[in-house]
C-alpha cells in the first residue's frame, strides 16, 4: 500500500484540521490503520488507532475527546480530525497500516507525514 497524507498547516490554538490518509492499493480495508506523530527533537508517537471496519477507535490519552479517526474504505481514505489544538499538538503526523503477525506488531507501510503546527 502506498500511503500520502494531507490536510496539515498552520493553525492558531483552539483551532481545527482534518488530515487525511489516502492509499493506493486496493488492500486499504484489509488493514487496520495508526496515526503517528513525531514533534520537533522526538520519536514518534502513537496517536491513534482504528481497526479495519472502523467501528473500534482508540486514543492516546492527550487527544481523546478532541480527535477522531475514522475511515472511508470505498475510498480508501483514512482520517483524523482534530479539535482544540494546542501548541503541544505540534509534529509531523503520520498514518500507518498496522497489524500482528505471530505476535508482533508490525507498521508496514507509512505515509510521508504532514506538519501541523500550532501557534499559540
Amino acid at each position: 500500500a502506498q500511503l500520502v497524507e494531507s490536510g496539515g498547516g498552520l493553525v492558531q490554538a483552539g483551532g481545527s484540521l482534518r488530515l487525511s490518509c489516502a492509499s493506493s492499493g486496493r488492500e486499504f480495508s484489509d488493514y487496520a490503520m495508526v496515526w503517528f506523530r513525531q514533534p520537533p527533537g522526538k520519536g514518534p508517537r502513537w496517536v491513534s488507532a482504528i481497526n479495519n471496519g472502523g467501528d473500534r477507535t482508540y486514543y492516546e490519552d492527550s487527544v481523546k475527546g478532541r480527535f477522531t479517526v475514522s475511515r472511508d474504505n470505498a475510498n480508501n481514505t483514512l482520517y483524523l480530525h482534530m479539535t482544540n489544538l494546542k501548541p503541544e499538538d505540534t509534529a509531523v503526523y503520520y498514518c500507518a497500516t498496522y497489524t500482528v503477525v505471530s505476535g508482533t506488531v508490525e507498521y508496514d507501510y507509512w505515509g510521508q507525514g504532514t506538519q501541523v503546527t500550532v501557534s499559540s
